[in-house]
């Protein structure tokens, strides 16, 4: 090799082709929007052979599932998910919030009406516990719901033993710590002192396990009586144990932000503007037509009815020999402006 020779520079290696997104989604998150279970519980089902894709057992949540698959629980076929619906419901004393009890105990689930779809509970409250606990058929809202980062603030309405004063309660607007466990400051207000017994109203935000009446015991007091009152935007209002009231629609996609749609009211969505042709120039009759009212949209049926005008017009006989001009555009004779006679008097008629 002489000199004037330069080495070959070395080859580039190709570059790694990106990877590609399977199709569909995980099996698990089809089975939390159906309504089946919430995500983890789904996961849990598929661990333990409980369902099938397109026939075949899977053993792990790590699947991604189309429409064309076809998903059965325990046998039983997994349709399309509905639509993210929500309920209100008094859960009374005494009821377990979850789908099974170990003891055998009543659970929310077994006191619901029976033309209510499948439903997963937002949160829990405890047996001693009532009040509003929200319910849904939609795995995905319920845990959007319970992630800690919604930070919704819940109202209960807390009776506890003894006569407590603003003092007292401090600890709790600061926040605490039981057996290592920080718990978030408190909104707790006294409403009102009731012979031994005293009622309160607490507000919380995160929601942990058996929290007011963990913290309560904690600076010496003791829950006889907890009613939650409200979740977030959600309120108890009229509801009497046992009671179940649905949201509405609106109502959801107003505070979740749930599909949103054009909700004006009687406000018809504006037209698109036609897009100007490349080089033309606005005129008085495109500054005329720019001026114009925009028509209203047409009510149902009437489109039909435009049609049928028009086509009359278009197909309405030539006028007759001798007439100059349409029937439409002829002059009308005067209106008469004068009196108008009166009744005529009633009589015998004469021949």
């Amino acid at each position: 090799m002489t000199g004037k020779e330069k080495p070959k520079a070395p080859a580039k290696a190709p570059a790694p082709k990106a990877a590609e997104t399977p199709e569909g989604e995980r099996i698990a998150k089809v089975l939390s929007r159906a309504g089946i279970a919430s995500r983890r519980e789904a996961e849990r089902l598929i661990e333990l052979g409980e369902v099938k894709v397109n026939g075949k057992v899977i053993t792990s949540p790590a699947l991604n599932v189309t429409a064309k698959d076809k998903i059965t629980v325990r046998g039983e076929p997994v349709g399309q998910p509905e639509p993210p619906r929500l309920w209100l419901y008094y859960k009374p004393e005494g009821l377990v919030t979850s789908a099974a009890d170990e003891k055998g105990r009543d659970t929310v689930f077994d006191h619901l009406p029976e033309d209510m779809p499948r439903v997963m509970s937002v949160g829990r409250l405890d047996l001693n516990s009532e009040g509003l606990l929200l319910l849904t058929n939609d795995g995905e809202l319920k845990r959007r719901l319970e992630l800690p980062s919604t930070g919704w603030l819940r109202k209960y309405r807390v009776r506890v033993k003894g006569n407590p004063t603003d003092p007292d309660l401090e600890p709790l607007r600061k926040g605490v710590t039981i057996e290592g466990e920080r718990f978030q400051p408190m909104e707790v207000k006294i409403d009102r002192h009731q012979g031994a017994n005293a009622w309160l109203t607490v507000g919380i935000r995160e929601g942990r396990n058996r929290e007011i009446r963990r913290a309560m015991t904690h600076i010496g007091l003791t829950v006889n009586r907890l009613i939650r009152t409200s979740y977030g935007p959600f309120r108890l209002n009229d509801l009497q144990p046992g009671e179940v009231e649905e949201v509405k629609p609106r109502i959801l996609r107003d505070q979740l932000g749930l599909g949103k749609e054009d909700e004006a009211a009687g406000k018809p969505k504006p037209a698109p503007k036609a897009a100007a042709r490349p080089g033309a120039k606005a005129g008085p009759k495109a500054a005329a037509d720019a001026a114009k009212p925009a028509r209203k949209p047409l009510k149902p049926g009437e489109g039909l009815k435009v049609l049928s005008d028009t086509w009359k017009k278009a197909t309405r006989p030539p006028a007759r020999s001798g007439e100059d001009r349409p029937s439409t555009e002829r002059a009308k004779p005067a209106r008469n402006t004068g009196p108008r006679p009166g009744p005529r008097p009633k009589g015998p008629r004469q021949g």
